[in-house]
């Protein structure tokens, strides 16, 4: 999809299922300008009136929501950049066995909340 006030460069390539989209109904420029030389890859999207440098790589499945400057490669969900010019940044580690479990990191939060309560019952009934 491609909203009506993208603007896209050359030698751009846009693989199935990508989103130009804008974020808002009001009229003017909405939806993003994409550079030169810019590969986006399947079902991602780039979302607002935001500005994709050239010689920008985004990976398969991003959600784009800021502006990219010129020789980056963008991943993840919001799109963050993990190359600048080349040089892998520190911004994001690609290694997906060591991503983060929230729901996991929440189950734990809970039950040491759990613990820390009956601590507490135990201590009351002891008074």
């Amino acid at each position: 999809m491609i909203g009506e006030t993208a603007i896209i460069g050359d030698n751009v390539s846009l693989y199935q299922g990508v989103t130009l989209g804008g974020v808002s109904f009001n009229k003017g420029k909405r939806h993003p300008t994409i550079g030169n030389h810019v590969v986006i890859g399947c079902n991602a999207c780039v979302l607002g009136n935001i500005n994709i440098g050239s010689n920008v790589r985004i990976g398969a499945g991003s959600v784009v929501l800021k502006d990219v400057p010129d020789d980056c490669t963008v991943v993840g969900v919001p799109g963050r950049i993990v190359r600048r010019a080349g040089v892998r940044t520190n911004d994001q580690d690609l290694n997906h066995n060591d991503l983060p479990d929230p729901m996991k990191e929440k189950i734990a939060e809970l039950e040491r909340q759990i613990a820390d309560l009956k601590k507490q019952i135990e201590e009351l009934k002891g008074q």
